[in-house]
């Protein structure tokens, strides 16, 4: 049987390679390294990066801005259509929520979480209404909608009612040549890149925003070392985001205790930094899938996350858990420090779990997605 022929929208990856933006560079890449046939569409910007990960794709860059949102729904409901007919194309996947409504074509669009819905108020008013709405829509007009993890799949179905839409659970993977057990030069690059010396430290990855949690990591990590005599610090790295209660939890930390907020670190750092921690702690709210645990745990970090959502499915039995207030984090992070040899056996333990996670076979997952979105969409249209 012919393979469907796809388009990957990227346009709305952020400059800024976070969760969604390695999902899309990674899928891509590993859908090429998997001999597959496809175009990517993306902003000017990112041209280049699409044509070295996937040489064999055809990359078409936008011709207008798609840079604010406003203007890329714009384009993505008028312009990308008219592409699609234009290509020939058969499937178009939307990794991102938002979808063209008038495109003659199959769809298969990606919906990371619900937290839209069942945790409004940790995500402005404005995006949590955009995203619930083109999540509703999306499971009303799409073939498929991906989603990457079991517990999402479990949470779009009780909070929203819609029917329509198959739901495929495919997990994220994690790139193991940038997310590996750092070498010493690897993890001095680090620190010295966050201005660490030789200070042990606690290590935080992500934007700061509610639903990270990151007010009460800075609370519990003051509670377990005010009283240690040579404390770690706390490193914060990721991009600001508009949590307005992180600053009031660093004003209610000891002068003595050292909280780095490093911000955005170079992707080449990541390892060094992930891998070089006394722990990783990640005390979210909730996640869809939860990359950045995974990605310590391919580190060879030792982990300390919470059992909300998907995250229990990510770390196994091979991470630390711990409830989501300053109190119990500061338990939790006191008892691993404390603790040198349950560190390493839970850092050898999810190095072993994080290799069952693989962009190969989400790439393959994701091709048979687009079969069975191209199968079901065609038998609507009456073609089959």
């Amino acid at each position: 049987m012919a393979q469907p022929r796809v388009l990957i929208d990227a346009t709305a990856v952020p400059a800024d390679r976070g969760g969604v933006g390695r999902y899309v560079d990674s899928l891509v890449a590993a859908l090429h390294q998997g001999g597959a046939e496809f175009t990517v569409v993306c902003q000017p910007r990112d041209a280049e990066l699409y044509t070295r990960l996937a040489p064999g794709a055809r990359v078409v860059r936008t011709a207008e801005s798609t840079a604010t949102r406003t203007a890329r729904l714009t384009w993505e409901q008028t312009t990308l259509p008219r592409l699609v007919r234009r290509l020939g194309v058969d499937v178009v996947h939307s990794p991102h929520y938002t979808m063209p409504l008038a495109s003659r074509a199959a769809s298969v669009v990606t919906l990371h979480d619900a937290t839209f819905f069942t945790d409004a108020v940790l995500h402005s008013s404005v995006k949590a209404r955009f995203f619930r709405a083109w999540t509703t829509t999306a499971l009303r007009r799409a073939s498929v909608c991906v989603v990457p993890s079991e517990a999402t799949a479990a949470e779009l179905r009780r909070v929203t009612r819609v029917r329509g839409a198959e739901l495929e659970v495919i997990q994220h993977g994690v790139d193991n040549e940038r997310f590996h057990p750092p070498s010493p030069e690897e993890v001095r690059a680090a620190r010295d890149a966050v201005g660490l010396g030789d200070t042990p430290y606690v290590a935080f990855l992500g934007a700061l925003e509610p639903r990270k949690n990151v007010p009460a990591l800075i609370r519990g990590f003051a509670l377990a070392v005010a009283n240690r005599q040579d404390p770690p610090a706390l490193v914060l790295a990721g991009q600001p985001g508009w949590d307005s209660q992180v600053e009031n939890a660093l004003d209610s930390v000891p002068h003595r205790l050292r909280v780095i907020r490093a911000g955005y670190l170079p992707f080449d750092t990541l390892a060094g930094f992930l891998g070089g921690a006394e722990l990783v702690a990640y005390p979210s709210l909730g996640e869809g899938f939860g990359l950045p645990v995974l990605e310590a745990m391919a580190s060879g970090a030792c982990v300390l996350t919470t059992r909300r959502l998907a995250l229990p499915e990510v770390g196994g039995d091979a991470v630390a858990y711990c409830g989501v207030g300053a109190g119990d984090v500061a338990a939790a992070i006191g008892e691993l420090l404390d603790d040198p040899t349950r560190r390493a056996a839970l850092a050898e333990a999810a190095q072993r779990r994080a290799k069952e996670f693989s962009w190969a076979t989400t790439a393959d997952r994701h091709r048979e997605a687009y079969d069975r979105a191209w199968h079901r969409y065609r038998l609507t249209a009456g073609q089959v």
